[in-house]
């Protein structure tokens, strides 16, 4: 019996050894790949996924934006954003947001993946967030959250009226 249980410690114990080594080199070679890809392919990709993570701003400065609101607050209104190096002027221009007027906000804008940017306004004497945006501009899409009532979301169309100096990546 005491035999028996040797061997079957011994057969455990190998097993074990194997598939750790397995596992090792099996880890080993996949990190191997990261490194080694990370280095070939497009500008910007991140390990295969397409997009790098960043915190990189991107200046808007020329840039004139419409947001079409099929959906949510804005249903029906659509918006002109004009961009300048560190401010932004939005203004109604069809629906039932025409007439209003709003003061030119802060903002800062960051590229999220491709063809994608974030956008926030913000208050320029107390930073306060004033409209956050997600702006697809290969799909078309935009969604729009502004704080400060019940129900703060949009979503519609976005689409560049005119480009400014800085591609949008």
């Amino acid at each position: 019996m005491p035999s028996l249980r040797k061997r079957f410690l011994a057969v455990l114990l190998t097993t074990g050894v194997v598939l750790g080594l397995g596992t090792a080199a099996i880890l080993a070679g996949g990190a191997g790949a990261d490194q080694k890809s990370s280095h070939r392919g497009h500008p910007g990709h991140h390990r295969g996924h397409g997009f790098p993570p960043n915190v990189n701003r991107l200046d808007l400065s020329g840039y004139k934006i419409e947001a079409k609101y099929t959906l949510g607050a804005n249903t029906g209104s659509t918006f002109q954003q004009t961009y300048t190096a560190d401010s932004v002027q939005g203004v109604p221009v069809a629906g039932p947001a025409v007439g209003m007027t709003f003061p030119p906000q802060d903002y800062v804008a960051l590229p999220i993946a491709r063809h994608t940017i974030y956008i926030v306004w913000q208050d320029p004497t107390s930073h306060a967030i004033v409209d956050a945006f997600v702006m697809n501009f290969k799909t078309g899409v935009v969604f729009d959250y502004a704080p400060g009532t019940d129900k703060p979301e949009s979503s519609g169309t976005v689409r560049i009226l005119q480009q400014g100096a800085h591609p949008i990546p």
